[in-house]
């Protein structure tokens, strides 16, 4: 099967790059078009899911774009990694389940090999690390299905600025923190997002 790999070098607003996965995602599903792994960055900018309150919203001055993904609250923004996908679940026995634990299995082998343990936890989706005694999350994951065909995608935070969180409760859980691979490690991570894209779409191929 084929997958295109698509690599924005400038930043890309939200909502034009939603926009261009549904688009996608129709031909996929009509199978006109073949499935995508797309890596770029977002502008600053403040999401919610579909399940999100306000009362997670810690400051009333930002803007917060709805969003059609599974979730609550969370910021894009830059020197954090976004890897969207237009991933057709028909070919892979329907199995919504496996395709998140592949998800998980393509952060966690990615960041061995920087050295760095990072884990899922099935309570609180995303990858954790544990540093210091402190659970932190380094790697969110947000997913919509239309017509077995997934959308949307999973990040990373690299090197990023980690304020705008405080401005909202990510993902809801607020007795957990948020951070990033500079922080646990301070190394090279410019191979970061091709080694994402080979470990994640060799998986998908399996």
């Amino acid at each position: 099967m084929t997958i295109e790999i698509k690599i924005s070098k400038k930043p890309v607003e939200y909502t034009k790059a939603i926009n261009f996965l549904e688009k996608r995602l129709v031909n996929v599903v009509d199978k006109k078009s073949n499935e995508i792994v797309w890596i770029l960055e977002h502008p600053s900018t403040y999401t919610g899911g579909k399940t999100y309150k306000k009362k997670e919203i810690l400051n009333n001055k930002i803007k917060i774009i709805p969003s059609n993904r599974g979730g609550k609250l969370t910021w894009h923004g830059p020197g954090q990694l976004i890897c969207y996908f237009v991933i057709d679940l028909r070919k892979r026995n329907n199995d919504i389940r496996k395709l998140i634990k592949l998800i998980e299995k393509t952060i966690i082998f990615t960041l061995k090999d920087y050295n760095i343990k990072s884990f899922p936890d099935r309570k609180n989706i995303g990858i954790w690390v544990n540093k210091n005694k402190n659970i932190e999350k380094v790697g969110a994951i947000g997913l919509r299905i239309k017509k077995w065909v997934a959308y949307h995608g999973f990040s990373l935070n690299i090197n990023n600025s980690l304020d705008p969180y405080k401005k909202i409760i990510p993902c809801g859980i607020n007795n957990r923190g948020i951070t990033n691979l500079k922080n646990i490690k301070k190394q090279n991570y410019k191979d970061l997002k091709k080694k994402i894209i080979n470990n994640f779409v060799k998986y998908m191929e399996i």
